[in-house]
């Protein structure tokens, strides 16, 4: 894995670094903005990602160990890729991408290039409580975070059975599927949100009995 590289820039172009060191030249992806701020000859240390595909090896390249952060958790999000997910970092920082996924805000995400309804609605939903480590001024020190409808619905599926992965998979998709409709309130109460997600998921799995299996 290589997690950082510290060299010479060679080049600067673009969304694009070729940085060397110790005679190798690394091709690093980063935003436009990393690249404009950086000239052939520069001594540049990056924060990198190495991301491994079946045909090929790629480096994509931050200013700061907070980008990295926020990068490798996008990549967790279902639908988003590297290269979305450098291109949301393209246009927010750490601290805004913080914000939106705490105010519910999935239309900061879709204005960024690749990023649809449905994903960016993942974002906010598989993100929620992640990001208070990497930016923790996006949050009010005396704020207390008040529970979503779509938090509800999680604990009530948790309650019947399902693992929490599933619940909040099951709450993203559902979510995701209503779109601009999550607004209404009767489309997005808990009973029918509810409803969905138990349609989504099937019958609800069989409880264990205690010391069943010992």
């Amino acid at each position: 894995m290589i997690s950082s590289l510290r060299g010479t820039v060679l080049r600067a172009s673009g969304a694009e670094l070729v940085i060397e060191v110790s005679g190798v030249g690394y091709l690093v992806s980063v935003t436009p903005e990393h690249a404009l701020s950086l000239r052939v000859g520069d001594e540049a240390l990056l924060h990198t990602a190495l991301i491994v595909r079946e045909d090929a090896l790629s480096l994509f390249g931050f200013a700061d160990a907070e980008q990295l952060d926020v990068f490798q958790l996008l990549l967790g999000v279902n639908g988003v890729g590297p290269k979305s997910a450098l291109g949301v970092l393209a246009v927010m920082t750490p601290d805004q991408i913080a914000a939106a996924v705490q105010n519910d805000d999935d239309a900061a995400f879709r204005k960024v290039s690749g990023i649809g309804p449905k994903t960016a609605k993942l974002i906010v939903v598989q993100l929620a409580g992640k990001l208070h480590a990497v930016a923790p001024a996006a949050v009010a020190p005396a704020a207390k975070q008040k529970p979503t409808v779509g938090d509800d619905v999680r604990v009530a599926l948790v309650g019947l059975g399902w693992p929490e992965k599933v619940a909040a998979d099951a709450v993203a998709e559902v979510l995701a599927e209503l779109g601009d409709a999550a607004a209404d309130a009767t489309a997005a109460s808990v009973p029918a949100l509810l409803r969905r997600a138990l349609a989504l998921l099937g019958p609800a799995p069989q409880h264990q009995p205690a010391g069943a299996g010992r």
